[in-house]
């Protein structure tokens, strides 16, 4: 694991660490549940190209601060979204540089999801090329039932990963999906212990940096291809489609409902 030294940004939502050729990105919101601020989504919409172009990277591990490894969207966030459409716009812009940034990053990336994964968070595990997930961790995208489409990663990647019909199930339902079966259904590829996930997604990072590295990132090239079809005729139409429910009255509804059960604890 890096030490104190190798540590940079570390006041921020989004901090980066070099530990040799293994770049760990840690969402850094940990009491937040690594909600979305909006430093923290702006700065996913921007790593991937400040990855790509650092000459000494080879790996990237994706985690999250404390006990989640990220709840997705915040209230605050929801709530501005609704009445300000620059911001909105702002919004599905780095929504879908995140979505690029993460296919065509030119390194591997895994994801090690060290506890839930929802909404945005889900798509990140998802987005990410493979996935260790903690024995006690859950994906779930529930944009549904908050009255958004699920624009920002779901419809995209889930289809390509367990198929038409277990995507609308899991989409329509907004389910939590188990690491067991986050594995069986190839939404992950493998549970590990709590307690050893970054252990084994470091061990994991260092043997693919010492595979040959320019046959390792076009070999993610070409099998990208795959998710490159996608993005051409899904991506677009699903995001737009989510930035009109952003203002819509079932979103709006949904949120002022979570508010208000929150206030009455």
């Amino acid at each position: 694991m890096p030490t104190a030294v190798e540590m940079k940004d570390l006041m921020t939502d989004l901090v980066v660490t070099a530990v040799g050729p293994v770049r760990l990105v840690e969402l850094n919101r940990p009491e937040q549940l690594n909600a979305m601020s909006e430093e923290l989504h702006s700065g996913l919409a921007s790593v991937w190209d400040d990855l790509a172009a650092d000459p000494e990277a080879r790996v990237v591990v994706l985690t999250g601060r404390g006990r989640a490894f990220s709840a997705g969207g915040n209230l605050d966030t929801m709530t501005r979204v609704q009445r300000d459409a620059d911001f909105r716009e702002q919004q599905v812009d780095e929504a879908r540089r995140i979505i690029t940034g993460m296919v065509r990053c030119p390194l591997p990336v895994i994801a090690a999801v060290n506890g839930p994964a929802v909404g945005l968070g889900c798509s990140l595990a998802l987005l990410s090329d493979l996935v260790l997930i903690a024995d006690d961790a859950y994906v779930a995208d529930p944009h549904v039932q908050v009255g958004l489409v699920a624009g920002d990663g779901g419809a995209y990647i889930l289809p390509l990963l367990v198929g038409l019909t277990r995507a609308k199930e899991l989409l329509f339902l907004g389910d939590r999906v188990s690491a067991e079966d986050a594995v069986r259904l190839g939404i992950a590829n493998r549970a590990v212990p709590k307690d050893k996930l970054m252990d084994e997604a470091m061990d994991l990072a260092g043997r693919l940096a010492a595979q040959p590295a320019q046959a390792l990132r076009e070999t993610k090239r070409a099998v990208n291809r795959h998710l490159e079809q996608a993005l051409d005729t899904v991506m677009e139409p699903a995001l737009l489609a989510e930035r009109d429910t952003m203002h819509g009255p079932d979103h709006i509804a949904a949120v002022e409902r979570i508010i208000a059960s929150r206030g009455r604890r």
